[in-house]
């Protein structure tokens, strides 16, 4: 499967050069897919959180949320987002004037509610959703917003009744994350491996 979440950095001559590798090393896969190929079941997932509570629409700035973040490491205080309490139905709203780009790129993300006060910061409200103005190589132009790697990922392996997920050891610390977003939106969960290189 090809994680192609973003459209700015995804290119055809890189699934290209993938498939290339892949019959060079001698295999056949006998399916190929695209998270891409996901995107309308990624976003009614996120629409269903945003119903249970569970994601909110953010102004926040990167910037700004890189010194929460920070702040949370200095002081081991959490410094929530001043929009994460906003009504489900001011979030649906705001996720769908996202989705018409009515927002300027930067302007708006989707934010999982996470747990603020947890030692991992992967759980740190992290995004996912962000507004691209981009065509993406796979899917075109129908999408203005384009789900994190993050979000995409443990999602796509559920939908696709992965058995075990590899990956290698720099993602170890992302397997909370990956279960607490199975667990909320209540789909199976696949075994996750990290490996060395």
């Amino acid at each position: 499967r090809y994680d192609d979440t973003n459209p700015i950095v995804e290119k055809g001559v890189y699934i290209d050069s993938i498939r290339e590798n892949v019959t060079w090393l001698g295999f056949t896969p006998f399916k190929v897919t695209f998270s891409s190929d996901y995107f309308q079941e990624l976003y009614e997932l996120a629409v269903q959180m945003i119903k249970s509570g569970d994601a909110y629409v953010c102004h926040e700035t990167a910037v700004q949320i890189k010194h929460s973040r920070d702040y949370r490491r200095k002081h081991k205080k959490s410094l929530p987002s001043p929009y994460r309490n906003r009504s489900v139905e001011e979030n649906l709203e705001l996720f769908e004037r996202m989705k018409a780009g009515k927002y300027a790129a930067g302007a708006a993300t989707l934010r999982m509610k996470g747990d603020l006060d947890h030692d991992n910061p992967n759980m740190w409200d992290p995004v996912a959703y962000r507004i691209i103005f981009a065509a993406h190589p796979h899917v075109g132009d129908r999408w203005c917003i384009y789900p994190s790697y993050d979000y995409t990922h443990c999602i796509v392996d559920s939908l696709e009744d992965v058995s075990a997920s590899c990956c290698t050891l720099e993602f170890e610390n992302r397997r909370e994350s990956y279960f607490w977003l199975l667990d909320v939106l209540k789909i199976y969960k696949p075994v996750v491996w990290e490996f060395s290189r």
